[in-house]
Parts: C-alpha cells; structure tokens; sequence
C-alpha cells in the first residue's frame, strides 16, 4: 500500500486520487466539527476523541507500521506543538460562540495563506485563474459567516472573543497543513508518518478534558461522551489522514483548497440532519465556495 502511495507522487492518477481523498477529507471534517461542538462541552468532546486516538493508534503504531526513521522525531515534536496550539484555539472558539459562526471563519481563514506559503515552500506554481478560485472560496466562507451572524446576539462581546480565536485558529490550519505536508514527505512510509502523528498528538487533551470533568460540579454521563469520542476518532483518521495523503501525492495548495468546501458540507449536514433553513442567500454563497474550489482544481490542468 505505501509503495504504491508513494509510486502516484506527481502522475495524473495521483491528482485525481489526491482530489478525491481531499473531498473525502472534507466531508469527514465537517462531522468531525460538528461532533466536537455538539451538545458537549467542546474541550470533553476532544478529550474523549483524542482518548480513542490514543486507544486506536497505539497497537497500529507500535506493532503494524515500520518504525520511525531518527529524523522524524523532531518532526512530530514540532507536530504536537502545532496540534495542541490548533486545538487549543478551536476549543477556546467553539466555547464562544456558534458553530455556524466558528467553523466558517477557520475553514475561511486558511486556504490563502495555505496556497502561498505552498508556493514558497514546495516550489508549487498556480495559475491567475486559481488565485481567483482561492479568493472566491475564502470571500464566500468568510460571507457565509457574516451571514450566520444575522440575528439576535446575547452576548456581542463573547461573539467578538469566539470570532477572534477562530481566526488565530484558522492561521494555525493553515500552519500545520504546511507543516504535516513537509512532515509526511520526510517519511519513507506515508502510514509510519500517519500512525505516530495520530499517537503522539493525542495524548495532550484527554488530561486536560479529565481535570474540566473533575472540576465540574454537574459532570456528564461518560457514556455518551465516549461514544461520541470513539465515533469522532474514526472520523479524525479519514478527515486529517485523508488530506495529508492527498499533500503527499499531490499540491499542497490544491488539497487545502478542496478540503475547505468542508464549509459546504457542514451547511448541507444542518440543513438535512438538524433541520437548518438554507435559504437563497446561504446557497449562493455554498455555490461560490464550490465554484473557487472547482476553479483551482482544474484551472491549473
């Protein structure tokens, strides 16, 4: 399996495969953010989806992956320290104010930034007419969420904090996509690379999740917290391992890009799961952020 990962690197097939694991990653994202913010406090949520991380990864890591090479350890060192600074900042958001308001912000605030520090770093080269599709999808995002703002607000000021710390969360997004694209390609075996990402990133929340617990006077039942965990575990291996696959095999630039219509995804899931009205304002702007993405996929063909 990673001979042939590695053997797609810069063919056509690994384009389409890379897009395909990047949308895949996408949808994925968009439950995976809507289990976190659910009706559990958002830093338990994590807590309990890092535990089953931890649970799931370790045998993987430790038994059915080679080891890792020397070189990588400061790599996912450098991985953690990104992870916890990402997870830390999307906590701090999602307690602040909706997830229709947070989560459009992050996914917005990235694919710009992600696309030209791509540039730099990997030497990737995108054409005027994807810039224009970047531009289009993160105006679209971040209108989308002004949009979601309309309303009744009871609290302006906690608005103001969770809008602030889904931006810092969103330059993190783009930060660790950079870093976790470079990371994967350090590594012989992509599943080596995917394996020890997932056990070491982990272990951080579930200490911080089981001392909030501790302290809570009115402490929820674990056992719908650890399902919850358990199924967003699952969900995190095809949201993050889906795109650094898919900035292994392909453009750094393009694979963050698809993976941000995860905003698309996330509306579409609230219209058909919860009941959500999406109007025809809401659609248009869906119809723009897939429409930038459309535009950077196959404008550089």
């Amino acid at each position: 399996m990673s001979e042939w990962i590695v053997g797609l690197e810069g063919s056509a097939e690994g384009a389409r495969i890379a897009a395909l694991l990047a949308l895949t990653s996408a949808v994925a994202h968009a439950f995976f953010g809507a289990l976190q913010k659910g009706r559990h406090d958002p830093w338990l949520a994590r807590g309990a989806i890092d535990l089953w991380l931890v649970i799931f990864s370790a045998p993987i890591a430790l038994f059915l992956v080679p080891w890792p090479e020397p070189h990588l350890w400061p790599i996912f060192a450098g991985a953690v320290v990104l992870h916890f600074a990402y997870k830390l900042t999307m906590a701090m958001a999602y307690e602040r104010a909706p997830y229709t308001v947070v989560y459009p912000v992050v996914r917005g605030t990235g694919p710009m930034i992600t696309v030209a520090v791509a540039a730099v770093v990997f030497s990737e080269s995108y054409t005027a007419a994807q810039w224009l599709g970047v531009g289009c999808l993160s105006f679209g995002i971040l209108a989308l969420s002004r949009f979601n703002l309309k309303g009744p607000v009871p609290d302006r000021a906690m608005l103001r904090a969770g809008i602030f710390w889904a931006v810092a969360c969103g330059v993190l997004t783009a930060a660790y996509t950079t870093f976790d694209a470079w990371g994967i390609r350090q590594s012989p075996d992509p599943f080596t690379f995917l394996a020890w990402f997932f056990l070491l990133t982990a272990f951080d929340f579930p200490v911080i999740a089981w001392a909030r617990w501790r302290r809570m006077p009115d402490r929820p039942t674990l056992g719908p917290l650890m399902a919850r965990g358990a199924l967003g575990a699952l969900v995190a291996y095809v949201s993050f391992g889906g795109v650094m696959l898919a900035t292994r095999i392909d453009k750094v630039g393009e694979a963050a890009v698809l993976r941000e219509t995860s905003t698309v995804f996330a509306a579409l899931i609230g219209w058909a799961v919860l009941g959500e009205k999406v109007g025809p304002r809401r659609l248009a702007l869906m119809a723009l952020i897939a429409a930038g993405a459309v535009i950077v996929e196959f404008a550089g063909r």
